[in-house]
């Protein structure tokens, strides 16, 4: 199970539903806990230890269904990956509470606001490279509004750090005390 991943992992502690044909015409519903997330897959923990199929569907509480295969396996723990690629934005929001939205957007916004500082950027001069506003770049720095993908690329370079450190990398410690 290496950490070199194709998409950024949530954690996530939810419970879902593997579902998957035995084999003999019949569909076994298993319940299960989604332990992280991500644009890629998902790692789920059996509840029980059971065989599962190769290719089973995972089913989200919030009625999200996705098809899966199986990556890895280690007892009870199933690392999948979406059959059908990427999943969409609007996909993955359903994957994670609002509560977990919300401490990742600000997780990021914190990195961001680091690493701005660390550049020496203002928020109105950051904001003028990017063409927006520095009140938008104050609110996307507090976790209060989402920044596009496309815009977190542009930050990425403007600052010269990885779009996986702003994305994903070490929390700030302003973040942890949130």
């Amino acid at each position: 199970m290496s950490d070199h991943r194709a998409a950024v992992r949530h954690h996530t502690l939810r419970t879902g539903i593997v579902e998957f044909d035995n084999g003999s015409g019949s569909t076994l519903s298993v319940p299960c806990t989604i332990r992280d997330v991500s644009g890629t897959g998902a790692r789920v923990e059996l509840n029980a230890s059971l065989w599962v199929a190769e290719q089973f569907t995972l089913i989200f509480r919030s009625g999200l269904r996705k098809g899966c295969r199986i990556a890895w396996r280690k007892g009870r723990l199933i690392g999948s990956a979406f059959a059908d690629g990427y999943a969409s934005a609007d996909e993955q929001a359903l994957m994670m509470t609002a509560e977990e939205q919300t401490r990742h957007r600000r997780g990021i916004g914190a990195r961001v606001k680091a690493a701005r500082e660390a550049r020496g950027y203002t928020t109105a001069q950051l904001g003028e490279h990017l063409s927006v506003t520095p009140a938008f770049l104050a609110q996307a720095e507090q976790g209060e509004a989402d920044i596009p993908l496309y815009l977190l690329m542009h930050i990425a370079d403007l600052l010269m750090v990885g779009l996986d450190r702003l994305v994903a990398g070490a929390a700030p410690e302003e973040v942890d005390a949130a």
